[in-house]
């Protein structure tokens, strides 16, 4: 009898499945490497100024890591506007369904990501050439030298 529960505690410890749940402390999206929290407070639609950006992807549901502009809370193609007469160093407001706009508030900075490099990263694709092509030259220079 013992080895018989002493079996069947062993294989429910083995079989255990683990859950894992990702609650975030607050709404947020992240546009160029800023971390805004959405409030609940409404912009009114004279203050809303032009479009800078938008969602372009979730975070991961299992470890939380998220690059570019994502959003725990909104889904991807959701508008980012300046809000007329604050910076968008202080907030941005964040749409909403039927003509309506959240107020978001910088947060912090966003996590480094290496996958910015490659999707935001403009200048890194630039530098990538250059050097490139600065590779190839000094081979040729050194391949010309050696003839």
């Amino acid at each position: 009898m013992k080895k018989i529960l002493l079996m069947v505690l062993v294989s429910f410890s083995i079989t255990s499945t683990s859950v894992q749940a990702l609650s975030w402390a607050y709404p947020f999206v992240v546009w160029k490497g800023d971390v805004y929290e959405v409030t609940e407070e409404e912009v009114l639609e004279e203050k809303i100024g032009k479009e800078i950006g938008e969602v372009k992807r979730r975070p991961n549901e299992m470890t939380g890591s998220y690059f570019g502009d994502a959003s725990n809370a909104y889904t991807e193609g959701t508008k980012y506007f300046e809000i007329k007469g604050i910076t968008t160093k202080e907030a941005i407001a964040v749409e909403e369904e039927g003509n309506k706009w959240l107020k978001a508030v910088y947060a912090q900075k966003a996590p480094f990501h290496w996958m910015n490099l490659l999707t935001d990263g403009l200048p890194f694709a630039i530098l990538i050439v250059f050097l490139l092509i600065a590779f190839w030259l000094l081979r040729k220079v050194r391949f010309q030298k050696n003839k």
